[in-house]
Protein backbone atom coordinates (compact mmCIF):
# COMPACT_ATOMS: atom_id res chain seq x y z
CA UNK A 1 0.00 0.00 0.00
CA UNK A 2 1.48 3.23 -1.24
CA UNK A 3 1.69 5.85 1.60
CA UNK A 4 -0.22 8.11 0.41
CA UNK A 5 -3.25 5.51 0.93
CA UNK A 6 -1.98 4.35 4.26
CA UNK A 7 -2.00 8.42 5.14
CA UNK A 8 -5.54 8.66 4.53
CA UNK A 9 -6.75 5.57 6.15
CA UNK A 10 -5.36 6.44 9.17
CA UNK A 11 -6.94 9.73 9.29
CA UNK A 12 -10.29 8.67 8.19
CA UNK A 13 -10.22 5.80 11.24
CA UNK A 14 -8.91 8.64 13.56
CA UNK A 15 -12.09 10.83 12.27
CA UNK A 16 -14.74 7.98 12.80
CA UNK A 17 -13.17 7.34 16.23
CA UNK A 18 -13.55 11.46 17.03
CA UNK A 19 -16.67 11.17 16.06
CA UNK A 20 -18.07 8.01 17.49
CA UNK A 21 -15.97 9.15 20.71
CA UNK A 22 -17.69 12.96 20.33
CA UNK A 23 -21.53 10.94 19.96
CA UNK A 24 -20.76 8.59 22.99
CA UNK A 25 -19.60 11.77 24.91
CA UNK A 26 -22.64 13.96 24.40
CA UNK A 27 -25.43 10.85 24.70
CA UNK A 28 -23.68 8.86 26.90
CA UNK A 29 -23.62 5.86 24.32
CA UNK A 30 -24.04 5.25 20.96
CA UNK A 31 -27.10 6.43 19.43
CA UNK A 32 -28.29 3.64 17.13
CA UNK A 33 -29.12 4.85 13.36
CA UNK A 34 -32.26 6.43 12.73
CA UNK A 35 -33.17 7.84 15.93
CA UNK A 36 -33.40 11.61 15.76
CA UNK A 37 -32.62 13.98 18.74
CA UNK A 38 -33.09 17.68 19.50
CA UNK A 39 -30.98 19.82 21.98
CA UNK A 40 -32.57 23.59 21.43
CA UNK A 41 -29.04 24.30 22.97
CA UNK A 42 -26.99 22.91 19.75
CA UNK A 43 -29.73 23.26 17.24
CA UNK A 44 -29.29 25.47 14.20
CA UNK A 45 -31.26 28.19 14.62
CA UNK A 46 -32.53 30.70 11.85
CA UNK A 47 -34.86 33.87 11.24
CA UNK A 48 -38.09 32.40 9.89
CA UNK A 49 -41.76 31.53 10.45
CA UNK A 50 -44.19 33.60 9.67
CA UNK A 51 -43.22 36.62 7.18
CA UNK A 52 -43.67 39.67 9.36
CA UNK A 53 -43.03 37.51 12.76
CA UNK A 54 -39.63 40.04 13.87
CA UNK A 55 -37.34 38.01 15.60
CA UNK A 56 -39.01 34.61 16.09
CA UNK A 57 -36.55 31.59 15.42
CA UNK A 58 -37.05 28.20 13.69
CA UNK A 59 -34.96 24.98 14.08
CA UNK A 60 -35.64 22.03 11.67
CA UNK A 61 -36.01 18.84 13.97
CA UNK A 62 -36.39 16.18 11.07
CA UNK A 63 -38.22 15.88 7.55
CA UNK A 64 -38.04 19.57 4.40
CA UNK A 65 -41.72 21.55 5.13
CA UNK A 66 -40.73 22.25 1.18
CA UNK A 67 -40.61 19.10 0.32
CA UNK A 68 -43.20 15.54 0.16
CA UNK A 69 -42.92 13.95 3.18
CA UNK A 70 -43.15 14.15 7.16
CA UNK A 71 -41.42 17.38 8.62
CA UNK A 72 -41.29 18.96 12.65
CA UNK A 73 -39.46 22.17 13.42
CA UNK A 74 -39.85 24.20 16.28
CA UNK A 75 -40.35 27.86 16.62
CA UNK A 76 -39.25 30.32 19.45
CA UNK A 77 -41.03 33.93 19.64
CA UNK A 78 -39.87 36.15 21.99
CA UNK A 79 -42.13 38.53 24.24
CA UNK A 80 -44.15 41.20 22.30
CA UNK A 81 -44.34 39.98 18.96
CA UNK A 82 -47.75 42.08 17.55
CA UNK A 83 -49.19 40.62 15.32
CA UNK A 84 -47.30 37.57 14.34
CA UNK A 85 -49.26 36.75 11.55
CA UNK A 86 -51.89 37.83 9.22
CA UNK A 87 -54.79 35.63 8.21
CA UNK A 88 -53.32 32.58 6.08
CA UNK A 89 -53.54 29.39 5.30
CA UNK A 90 -51.29 25.56 4.58
CA UNK A 91 -52.41 22.94 2.13
CA UNK A 92 -51.26 20.30 5.04
CA UNK A 93 -52.98 19.15 8.11
CA UNK A 94 -50.74 20.72 11.07
CA UNK A 95 -50.19 19.69 14.53
CA UNK A 96 -48.97 22.13 16.91
CA UNK A 97 -48.06 21.42 20.38
CA UNK A 98 -47.11 24.43 22.88
CA UNK A 99 -43.74 23.27 24.84
CA UNK A 100 -43.47 26.96 26.56
CA UNK A 101 -45.26 30.34 26.93
CA UNK A 102 -48.85 30.97 25.66
CA UNK A 103 -49.86 30.41 21.74
CA UNK A 104 -52.43 32.75 20.79
CA UNK A 105 -54.82 31.41 17.83
CA UNK A 106 -57.46 33.11 15.73
CA UNK A 107 -59.88 31.34 12.88
CA UNK A 108 -61.11 33.47 10.11
CA UNK A 109 -59.98 35.21 7.51
CA UNK A 110 -59.48 38.53 9.32
CA UNK A 111 -57.19 39.49 11.82
CA UNK A 112 -59.33 39.62 14.94
CA UNK A 113 -57.98 39.80 18.72
CA UNK A 114 -61.26 39.00 20.27
CA UNK A 115 -61.32 35.82 18.10
CA UNK A 116 -57.98 34.83 19.96
CA UNK A 117 -57.75 31.77 21.70
CA UNK A 118 -54.84 31.02 24.59
CA UNK A 119 -53.10 27.76 24.70
CA UNK A 120 -50.71 27.82 27.11
CA UNK A 121 -47.41 25.24 27.34
CA UNK A 122 -48.62 21.98 27.04
CA UNK A 123 -51.52 22.70 24.88
CA UNK A 124 -52.19 20.75 21.53
CA UNK A 125 -54.16 21.13 18.74
CA UNK A 126 -54.68 20.35 14.52
CA UNK A 127 -55.39 22.87 11.85
CA UNK A 128 -57.36 20.78 9.05
CA UNK A 129 -55.74 22.21 5.59
CA UNK A 130 -57.52 25.28 4.37
CA UNK A 131 -57.90 26.68 7.44
CA UNK A 132 -58.16 30.30 7.57
CA UNK A 133 -56.03 31.35 10.70
CA UNK A 134 -53.45 33.81 12.38
CA UNK A 135 -51.87 33.92 15.20
CA UNK A 136 -50.27 36.39 18.18
CA UNK A 137 -47.41 36.05 20.64
CA UNK A 138 -47.73 38.09 23.76
CA UNK A 139 -45.71 39.19 26.76
CA UNK A 140 -44.76 35.50 27.68
CA UNK A 141 -43.34 34.84 24.44
CA UNK A 142 -43.95 31.12 22.73
CA UNK A 143 -42.24 27.39 21.91
CA UNK A 144 -44.39 25.59 20.00
CA UNK A 145 -43.44 22.65 17.49
CA UNK A 146 -45.03 22.49 14.18
CA UNK A 147 -45.58 19.38 12.04
CA UNK A 148 -47.27 17.90 9.04
CA UNK A 149 -46.72 16.49 5.90
CA UNK A 150 -45.14 18.57 2.85
CA UNK A 151 -44.71 20.32 0.52
CA UNK A 152 -46.00 23.10 2.94
CA UNK A 153 -46.20 27.05 2.29
CA UNK A 154 -48.25 30.32 4.15
CA UNK A 155 -51.07 30.83 1.91
CA UNK A 156 -52.02 34.69 2.75
CA UNK A 157 -55.95 35.22 2.93
CA UNK A 158 -57.35 37.98 0.83
CA UNK A 159 -59.61 40.20 3.53
CA UNK A 160 -62.50 39.41 1.94
CA UNK A 161 -63.95 42.87 3.09
CA UNK A 162 -61.84 45.16 1.88
CA UNK A 163 -61.79 43.28 -1.39
CA UNK A 164 -66.06 43.69 -1.32
CA UNK A 165 -66.18 39.96 -2.30
CA UNK A 166 -68.57 37.75 -0.32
Amino acid sequence: MNTHVSRLLRLSACSAALALATCVAAYAQAVPEGVIMFNPETAQWAAGGTPGAGATQVANIYGDPSKPGPYLYITKSPPGQRPQSQPHTHPDTRTYTVISGTWYIGFGSKFDESKLIALRAGSYYTEPAGVSHFVLVKDDGAVVLISGTGPTRMIPVEDRATSGSK
